[in-house]
């Protein structure tokens, strides 16, 4: 993802410990940054799925969030998949899927 203005030290801590917001605490499980020479651009794992939960965390610090990119979602993946590409999910994926929503073929 990319913010509008560089991510603090102290932010990433307070991100990674726990937000107060309207609905709850809410942190990430990850946070880091994505390159070592831009610290507006942030990789953070998160298993929350508050409506908007990730714009709202970084609005409460003062951060305006430019670019926001889902790379894996309920164990699917878009490695190897350029960007407005798509592809089947394979048996396997698909699966998991119904395991995870507790519905059969």
């Amino acid at each position: 993802m990319e913010l509008d203005k560089n991510l603090t030290q102290v932010d990433m801590l307070k991100a990674a410990e726990g937000i107060e917001l309207e609905d709850g605490v809410v942190g990430f499980d990850e946070i880091q940054y994505a390159s070592p020479d831009d610290k507006s651009i942030i990789g953070v794992e998160l298993h929350s799925g508050k409506n908007r939960i990730v714009r709202r965390i970084f609005e409460s610090l003062g951060y305006e969030v430019r670019k926001l990119d889902r790379t894996t979602f309920a164990g699917l993946t878009k490695k190897d998949l350029p960007r407005g590409r798509w592809r089947f999910l394979t048996e396997m994926e698909l699966n998991m899927l119904r395991m995870l929503t507790g519905k059969k073929k």
